[in-house]
């Protein structure tokens, strides 16, 4: 097989980040250098950003069957980039001051986001599961990186069981598909899909219902979704806002892709499999999410409710359901990442839990004033208050709903959406009580100054800016969603 110059173009971005991966390796090699290996990193994901621009220029691009570089891969990793690059500005304040050796964990991040990167760009299940898994296992590292404390190893060791045999489902639905159809090329799905109006396929049936498992199980989406709160509180904080945008995010943006070009959307069992989970998703989530007095678990089960909120423009599919899903998608990106980095910063690597308990958190505003304005505006962008990003991207799902007649499906986000504005402001009132902790937190002075400040200050500044003056967003969006419509 012969890669044209097109091909090379437009796998530049993926080059690029496996070099900066080899780079940052043979740095650490040489000289232990935390400092380095954050700047290689971040010139790494930084380059690989700016390498999009020429792959737009010659997008769709196919590279093989298994890839395709069209503006809807572009796009997707583009944010991939972005969350990386702001990951990478969190870890560095955060794991600064760990008594151990620190530059692997970029390793771990550059590995993780090539993988996220793969799995947007696939148009085969082969890719997806490479994609999948490479950014999986980096994922187990990343939890457990703090090998000393024990929850976060209790953490990594519970998601690396339930995410193996979670792969283990998804794989075996691909083979049954495969054996059924006997290609694994999405695009060929559509064409080879049996008449939904016809006699059921059981090997496909269950083959869809298996890789729909798997998916649920990465989206975390009900009843997959036991996981999740006790991996969001063993990780360290920015590992945490990692995985639930990036890791999350990709899935998603490959189920879209997958849910729109097969076809599949035609059968109505699909159809209601997945209305059933947004359901669930979002009325367990926010349930959940309103007994919790830790704030890593709170924002757990909210993004076990987001993705259900996501769930319901998928369902609407179309051009404005695809449009919605991605708007969503990057004011949740923005805003969680935001909101673990808060948490990051009042936390360190070195004690023997985040600053992760709503106690932790109470009378902020008089010792931190700037950083609980931001905490209070990523809250609000949690909540969908009006002026944030959190409310653009709920309106557009709630917009989409409607287009398609999606009542009962509204009233959850509604409902949802009320529960969520309760457990936000409990947060919200909590920082602005008198306080009377005596935990010691890692509380810096110059919190702006430091990178990681930096970083939490441009998300909050894109929240109120996506929420106050959102054309930009919606015209880019609208863009790059052309291949799926």
């Amino acid at each position: 097989m012969n890669l044209t110059p097109q091909a090379l173009i437009a796998l530049l971005p993926i080059i690029l980040m496996a070099a900066t991966t080899v780079v940052v390796m043979l740095a650490i090699a040489w000289q232990r250098n935390h400092r380095l290996a954050a700047f290689l990193t971040a010139a790494g994901q930084l380059a690989a950003l700016l390498s999009l621009a020429p792959v737009l220029n010659i997008a769709p691009q196919p590279v093989t069957a298994m890839l395709v570089m069209d503006s809807y891969a572009v796009f997707y990793i583009g944010l991939m980039l972005a969350s990386g690059l702001a990951g990478t500005f969190l870890f560095y304040g955060y794991i600064d001051k760990f008594q151990g050796n620190r530059e692997e964990l970029y390793l771990l991040l550059l590995m993780a986001t090539l993988g996220a990167m793969v799995l947007v760009a696939s148009n085969d299940f082969a890719s997806l599961f490479l994609g999948l898994e490479l950014m999986t296992l980096s994922l187990f590292g990343m939890v457990g990186y703090p090998v000393r404390e024990r929850r976060a190893l209790e953490a990594a060791i519970k998601y690396l069981t339930l995410s193996a045999v979670a792969s283990a489902v998804l794989l075996f639905g691909i083979a049954l598909v495969y054996a059924e159809l006997g290609t694994l090329e999405l695009p060929k799905l559509a064409s080879l899909l049996p008449d939904p109006q016809g006699p059921r396929n059981l090997m496909l049936l269950a083959g869809g219902a298996m890789i729909m498992v798997g998916i649920g199980f990465k989206l975390s989406l009900v009843p997959f979704h036991l996981w999740t709160p006790d991996v969001y509180e063993g990780a360290p904080a920015p590992v945490t806002g990692f995985l639930a945008t990036v890791s999350k995010g990709a899935v998603l943006a490959l189920a879209l892709r997958y849910f729109i070009t097969s076809g599949v959307g035609v059968y109505d069992s699909l159809v209601m499999g997945l209305s059933l989970t947004a359901l669930l998703s979002i009325l367990v989530g926010n349930w959940l999410a309103l007994m919790q007095q830790n704030v890593k678990r709170i924002l757990a089960y909210s993004s076990i409710a987001h993705f259900g909120y996501v769930l319901v423009g998928m369902i609407a599919a179309g051009p404005f359901g695809v449009e919605s899903v991605s708007i969503y998608l990057v004011t949740y990106f923005v805003t969680t990442l935001g909101a673990f980095g808060v948490v990051g910063l009042l936390s360190t690597p070195m004690g023997d839990r985040d600053a992760d308990q709503l106690w932790d958190y109470r009378g902020l505003f008089w010792r931190r004033p700037f950083l609980t304005g931001a905490f209070t505006v990523i809250l609000l962008s949690l909540a969908g208050i009006p002026f944030t990003a959190g409310f653009i991207g709920k309106f557009y799902i709630v917009a989409a709903g409607v287009g398609e007649e999606l009542w009962l499906l509204l009233a959850a986000v509604v409902l949802g959406s009320a529960i969520g504005l309760f457990y936000y402001l409990r947060v919200m009132v909590t920082l602005y009580l008198p306080s009377t902790t005596t935990r010691n937190l890692r509380l810096q002075l110059s919190w702006p100054q430091r990178i990681m400040g930096l970083a939490m200050i441009v998300l909050t500044l894109m929240l109120v800016f996506m929420g106050t003056y959102p054309e930009p967003l919606i015209a880019v969006t609208r863009t790059m969603m052309a291949p799926l419509n």
